[in-house]
């Protein structure tokens, strides 16, 4: 038998009426995704591109900042948990945008914050209404992808992540000026948080124009799947062993990736002395890299894949090399201020979200029915790994150095892929790589 190309269906792919949308619908799709995801990234990354200012404003200490972090990422868990279950329910087409309009608000009334307490509270809401991104756009790629183009759609979806995480500095360095953070009117950080906060409103627009009634058809719900009833979704996720591999992975990668996104800025300025000016354009640099990971990683599968490997030997690959250049962060860790400290973390930015498309991809082998409960659960546990933030912080206040913290993060994804090759059934994957040859 001969290997498929990437893009011919298999006989779990989606049907789409080319008729209705052209041949080259599917990208507009995961154009707009890629959107959705670079304002979720803008919302999330303000506060971390700000943080120098916004802790001289108030007054906080590193551990301080890191309950921001910390109360962020479990309302994101309780979030993916409740939306994820949702997801599944309610119309995508209809969910989709009621999600995204409620974390842009949010973000505008975080720059009306008065103080620690108030600021904690938009975190934590900002954090419950962002969870919503991620069940609704893998639904949304598992319906208009085929099996071979997944890792590709979510390495597009994904690749918004890091768009927003590079324009979030410019944006914030054209409406705050060039001075030194705390030289300026203490009112000023706020305004980023207002204007990102509102380039939400307009996506939903466009989703309604974009997307019609029916073109994200969901499975009957009321069909089996793996031989049980669909209220038992939860007993069976819990007695697959895939699913346990997928939620090591999912911890690991989302501890590494969390963490270097949040503490970034600061290590820059407050770890290696750099201005505020310069790590606002570096930290914009990175997650430009981060973004080529991500597409490489996409690309990259598809060439395997072509080249003769299976779907799912490819994924594995793929992950191992990107899990393999997060680790430098260890390197980083001894460098002082300097080119190579900066080439050593533009590595770590495409190692640390190239794994997630490949995570994405597996996890879409699971369930037909359930995406989203999947998701979500898979996302609430990920997400874990938030109170580590907090810890950080102390560690930082303890030793004044972020050195011990930076060397080890990086190690995250090597040590999720190990756990995941050890749970991931044989059967399962020689299965998976069988739907990859013509029949």
């Amino acid at each position: 038998m001969s290997r498929l190309n990437p893009s011919h269906p298999s006989p779990t792919d989606p049907v789409v009426n080319q008729n209705l949308h052209g041949k080259y619908w599917h990208w507009w799709v995961s154009g707009l995704l890629l959107l959705a995801t670079m304002i979720n990234y803008m919302d999330r990354q303000t506060l971390s591109n700000l943080a120098p200012r916004v802790k001289a404003s108030f007054g906080l200490t590193s551990e301080q900042y890191g309950e921001f972090a910390s109360v962020f990422g479990l309302s994101f868990a309780i979030g993916s948990l409740f939306f994820g279950i949702i997801a599944d329910r309610v119309a995508v087409r209809v969910l989709y945008p009621c999600v995204l309009v409620a974390w842009s608000t949010v973000g505008i009334a975080t720059g009306l914050s008065t103080g620690y307490r108030s600021m904690l509270i938009c975190r934590g809401l900002l954090g419950f209404f962002e969870a919503g991104h991620w069940p609704c756009a893998l639904i949304v790629t598992q319906a208009v992808m085929t099996r071979g183009n997944r890792v590709m759609g979510n390495s597009i979806l994904q690749s918004g992540a890091s768009l927003g995480a590079i324009l979030t500095p410019i944006i914030i360095l054209f409406m705050i000026g060039n001075e030194v953070a705390g030289s300026q009117d203490q009112s000023q950080w706020r305004w980023p948080f207002i204007i990102i906060g509102a380039v939400g409103l307009l996506w939903a627009l466009l989703w309604v124009i974009s997307i019609r009634p029916g073109d994200l058809a969901k499975p009957d719900l009321t069909t089996v799947e793996n031989g049980s009833p669909q209220v038992f979704w939860l007993f069976v996720f819990l007695r697959d062993r895939r699913f346990w591999a997928l939620a090591a992975m999912v911890f690991a990668i989302n501890t590494s990736w969390q963490l270097i996104r949040e503490w970034l800025p600061m290590f820059l300025q407050e770890g290696r002395g750099y201005s505020e000016k310069f790590a606002l354009y570096f930290n914009s640099l990175y997650y430009f890299a981060t973004d080529v990971g991500c597409i490489l990683a996409g690309m990259a599968t598809l060439w395997l894949v072509k080249r003769g490997m299976s779907i799912h030997g490819g994924r594995v690959a793929v992950y191992a090399a990107c899990a393999m250049l997060a680790a430098l962060t260890t390197v980083a860790s001894f460098l002082p201020q300097g080119w190579r400290l900066e080439c050593v973390l533009l590595l770590v930015a495409a190692g640390t979200l190239g794994v997630f498309p490949c995570y994405y991809s597996f996890t879409q082998e699971l369930s037909a029915t359930n995406l989203g409960k999947l998701t979500g659960v898979l996302s609430f546990l990920g997400w874990m790994s938030s109170p580590i933030h907090k810890y950080f912080g102390r560690l930082i206040d303890q030793t004044k150095s972020f050195d011990f913290g930076i060397a080890l993060v990086g190690w995250a994804p090597l040590v999720g892929l190990l756990v995941f090759l050890l749970l991931w059934p044989k059967s399962a994957a020689f299965s998976e790589s069988s739907q990859d040859s013509e029949v």
